[in-house]
């Protein structure tokens, strides 16, 4: 409800449409009661816990490379702790979303809040409770990840600066260290962050505890300039009566609970919801598995560090992603998109992306040179699975194992998985200044030429200068798709909110909430890890013997499964879309009839074309209206 200066008049929304009224005359005191302390006290404390529950379900993602270093566990077993960060509230998601909207609301969020603070400190306890390293960080994550936009972005940024601290900082002397956070065996200071974490979120506890359940507002608020007609139809709307003059009432949960199970059977029953349902679900598991590894695909297919990662992702990727929701929902409002509309627009921003994604399949590197993995000895390109191909005839009297990964650099460009394996006799310097000598590998891609002194040094070798020209290239199409596919996210979610009754929107909210983070949150990471855990090439080893995580792994075959599920997803998406349209119209039209039977011509039919209503309609009508509970979009 607020005031238009264009016709110095009054302007009511509700979920069935915007009507203009002539009230030119009532000074009614919405306002002060909008921008009320308590409410902005509300508002206020709500973002933050947006903001905090966002930021650690972001910092989550930031973490997962960091975690597979320093527990040696391979990717789907990352997956599996990233998908239980959605399990804590797949038990009372849907009943949270149908009691909380009749309970006090503020106290059930500041419980969440704090459940939510706790489970973040769990995940870091394993740091500090059991010792350099194990396994027992599964099991324990049950935090509520929410959408929201500073938060992922402080999250990719917090874990961009954990990840440049060592692990064990306080515990080493960092000189002795000799790995450097371009390495593959480096593990930044990942339990760091989800202390800062947990204490911000339980910091937005705090307020909601002060607050009281409704914020009702007495009749004596309005003027006496407003006419019997106008306070009526102020009093008896929905919106003022849910959320305004509504008294206090003793909860019934009697009651609550046995209208839920009708209140899901209707809502189910709905072939538009369903279909809408089953579209998200798959976008999800698309968009999910994506994000979680995609810092690592940068980190693996383009020789960028865990560190710088994460800083792009959160300085580049989510900002596009902010922008392209917020101007989606520009466009639908200067647009005055309908419910075809917005599904028209939803669908093409997210083909238009789907396209452009298409590219990312020809911006691939080469694999990188490492001797007895990606070439053999001699030079010769060509990838081997097996450990015997790291021995030759230069390292045959070392002793070496195969089983270590502590690559050296070769004078000659190639990397080689331990100084041993690459045939060196001396090293001179210290710390991560040692330079190794006499490496007789070495001078085997020099064909007929005999060197004596060939050296190398800790590290791999960096990436070629082609693919680190290309890697600018990627980050540019990176954000154009993001931006555009978040288009229609706005769209896409106001399509949702106004297919079902307005009595049944928590409860579908709800369900939705559930169903995406079931059926994608927990299996895509998962699944997406497994997957990619078959392109692996050298497996790194726990103390105990058993396989640790990896340590290289083929690239191209990398970039095909990777990108290539994520765009499968997405096209069966699309051909479940050709049935929703199909549904969605036929529904659009029974709304029309319905309306038309009703009378209510004027009202329905703007309020299904274009969402906001311009016709001038007078005050008792749509009171009559609202009373009758016709209007059902």
């Amino acid at each position: 409800f607020y005031w238009t200066s264009e016709h110095n008049a009054a302007r009511f929304e509700t979920s069935a449409a915007t009507v203009q009224l002539p009230y030119t005359l009532c000074s009614f005191d919405y306002f002060s009661h909008f921008f009320s302390p308590s409410l902005q006290m509300f508002l206020a404390a709500l973002s933050f816990a947006y903001f905090s529950k966002a930021l650690s379900g972001s910092y989550m993602k930031s973490t997962i490379t960091q975690l597979e270093r320093r527990f040696d566990i391979p990717s789907y077993l990352i997956g599996v702790i990233d998908g239980s960060f959605e399990m804590g509230n797949l038990l009372v998601i849907a009943f949270v979303s149908y009691f909380g909207a009749k309970l006090h609301r503020p106290k059930i969020i500041a419980m969440g809040c704090v459940l939510m603070s706790l489970g973040t400190f769990l995940i870091a306890m394993p740091h500090f409770i059991i010792g350099r390293p194990c396994l027992l960080c599964v099991y324990i994550s049950g935090c509520v990840q929410t959408i929201s936009i500073i938060g992922p972005v402080i999250g990719y940024l917090l874990g961009s600066l954990c990840a440049k601290i060592y692990v064990d900082i306080g515990y080493v002397d960092m000189e002795t260290i000799t790995i450097t956070p371009g390495d593959a065996r480096w593990v930044g200071a990942w339990w760091l962050g989800y202390l800062i974490a947990g204490t911000i979120t339980l910091t937005s506890a705090v307020p909601f505890w002060f607050l009281p359940k409704s914020l009702p507002v007495p009749v004596e608020k309005h003027d006496a300039s407003c006419t019997p007609e106008q306070t009526r139809f102020i009093k008896d709307s929905p919106s003022a009566m849910e959320h305004k003059f509504r008294p206090e009432e003793p909860t019934n949960f009697r009651q609550m609970a046995k209208e839920f199970v009708p209140a899901l059977k209707s809502l189910l029953g709905s072939p538009v919801y369903i279909i809408y349902l089953c579209v998200t679900i798959i976008q999800f598991n698309s968009l999910i598995g994506m994000v979680t590894y995609k810092p690592k695909y940068i980190e693996q297919h383009y020789g960028q560090s865990a560190s710088k990662a994460n800083f792009l992702m959160g300085m580049i990727n989510i900002p596009a992603v902010a922008l392209g929701m917020f101007s989606g929902g520009v466009v639908m409002k200067k647009f005055k998109l309908g419910i075809m509309g917005a599904a028209k627009f939803a669908f093409g921003t997210s083909l238009l992306g789907y396209f452009l994604s298409l590219f990312f399949l020809a911006m691939g590197c080469d694999n990188a040179k490492v001797a007895g993995i990606t070439m053999s000895y001699t030079g010769v390109e060509g990838l081997s699975y097996h450990e015997r191909a790291l021995f030759s005839e230069c390292n045959s009297g070392c002793l070496c194992s195969g089983k270590d990964w502590d690559p050296v650099c070769g004078e000659n460009g190639i990397t080689y998985v331990s100084a041993c394996l690459a045939g060196c006799t001396s090293a001179t310097g210290t710390g991560r200044n040692t330079v190794f000598g006499q490496c007789r590998c070495l001078a085997l891609t020099k064909a007929g030429s005999r060197y004596t002194n060939l050296t190398a040094s800790l590290g791999h070798c960096p990436i070629r200068d082609s693919c680190d020209r290309m890697f600018p290239y990627f980050l540019f199409l990176s954000v154009i798709t993001s931006f555009i596919i978040s288009l229609g996210g706005t769209p896409g979610f106001v399509l949702l909110i106004r297919c079902i009754k307005p009595e049944l929107k928590s409860l579908a909210l709800g369900v939705h909430t559930l169903a995406t983070r079931t059926l994608a949150g927990i299996p895509a990471p998962i699944y997406f890890g497994a997957i990619i855990d078959t392109t692996c090439l050298k497996w790194g080893n726990t103390k105990c013997g058993g396989r640790g995580a990896c340590r290289i792994y083929n690239t191209t075959a990398y970039r095909m499964v990777y990108l290539g599920l994520t765009l499968g997803l997405r096209t069966v998406a699309f051909f479940l879309c050709i049935l929703g349209f199909a549904l969605l119209q036929r529904y659009v039209r029974q709304e029309e009839k319905t309306a038309l039977a009703n009378g209510d011509v004027e009202v329905e039919s703007d309020s299904l074309r274009k969402e906001e209503g311009n016709s001038v309609l007078h005050c008792d009508k749509f009171v009559c209206a609202l009373n009758c509970r016709e209007t059902r979009l």
